[in-house]
């Protein structure tokens, strides 16, 4: 049964402002109830939160039943980094996909999520589990997922001013030429194929800076550490394309069927910094790659050289302050 409640406009104010104090909830969540056309203002439904309401107006909302669905089974160990009543840290192993999707058949982190109980409240009826970040299925790597409502507004909006940032290692082909190299280029759907992105003048904002770690020792591959000051999808194998480089092991992005192969794309988020929800202080967290990635790196690199251009704050610091 769908649980209905009216409310009454006291001073004139925008819809979603108003829903906002009287529900407890956050404007997101406000927002996605109203695009559902879940509140009716006298009578009528609403589908836009900047509706001005006016004073003794009369608003309805309709909260529906939130859907639940079945975790998958999972055969499979995410590792934990930090967990407290706020957040939890994961290292995202490779080949684990972070949403479910009709096309995804096997167990994904929001199954592994549901195992462990991770569910955010929510008033607008969708399934809610603390995603803050993705990282693409092939990507490992430093995630942080928030655990309840206030943590996932907090986290979201340091996405959004740039509080939370991370710091992703490549090992791409061929190297760079600059010791640091940065892309600004808008990102958008590929015209010509749908499972790609690509750099296009209508396409979002997108900015990353890449810092060249360390040459391989036949000098063809090199470890680079990637700072992103954006999200989009791909992002880092996007800007690298634009240059005619490209991640060994990226199936989606590579060009030359000579590139060296890899079971996993060489992509990993390796630090990731934000404030905590709680604390208000700013944490900071990492985690090496698999035994695969450094393996792979320890093979072609000289290891005492990656010992050195691996270490955290070497990364944090190498990078011009003002991205």
């Amino acid at each position: 049964m769908n649980n209905t409640q009216s409310y009454v406009c006291e001073n004139p104010e925008r819809l979603d402002t108003f829903l906002t104090s009287y529900i407890g909830q956050s404007r997101s969540q406000i927002a996605n109830l109203i695009k559902k056309e879940c509140v009716e203002v006298d009578g009528k439904v609403v589908s836009r939160s900047g509706v001005k309401l006016k004073e003794n107006q009369v608003v309805k909302v309709t909260f529906p039943e939130p859907e639940v669905k079945e975790a998958l089974d999972i055969d499979f160990n995410v590792e934990i980094l930090y967990e407290d009543d706020d957040v939890l840290v994961i290292n995202k192993p490779s080949g684990l996909t972070v949403h479910p999707a009709p096309s995804v058949k096997e167990a994904t982190l929001v199954d592994w999520l549901k195992h462990k109980g991770i569910r955010l409240s929510t008033i607008s009826g969708e399934e809610r589990h603390g995603i803050v970040h993705r990282l693409d299925k092939g990507t490992s790597g430093t995630m942080v997922i928030a655990k309840n409502n206030a943590s996932h507004e907090f986290l979201s909006e340091q996405l959004q001013d740039k509080s939370m940032g991370r710091y992703y290692l490549a090992v791409i082909n061929p190297p760079l030429k600059d010791d640091i190299t940065e892309i600004e280029l808008p990102i958008a759907r590929s015209v010509h194929n749908r499972l790609k992105m690509a750099c296009l003048e209508h396409g979002k904002y997108a900015k990353t800076q890449f810092k060249n770690l360390a040459l391989s020792s036949d000098e063809k591959n090199q470890l680079v550490a990637c700072k992103l000051s954006t999200g989009r999808t791909h992002q880092i194998r996007v800007h690298l394309e634009s240059m005619n480089r490209h991640i060994i092991g990226d199936h989606i992005y590579a060009q030359s069927p000579k590139q060296e192969k890899s079971e996993r794309i060489l992509l990993h988020a390796y630090i990731i910094y934000f404030i905590h929800p709680t604390s208000k202080e700013m944490v900071t967290f990492s985690v090496l790659p698999d035994a695969q990635m450094m393996d792979y790196i320890n093979k072609k690199f000289n290891t005492e050289q990656i010992n050195e251009v691996m270490d955290t704050s070497y990364i944090m610091h190498g990078f011009s302050t003002n991205s």
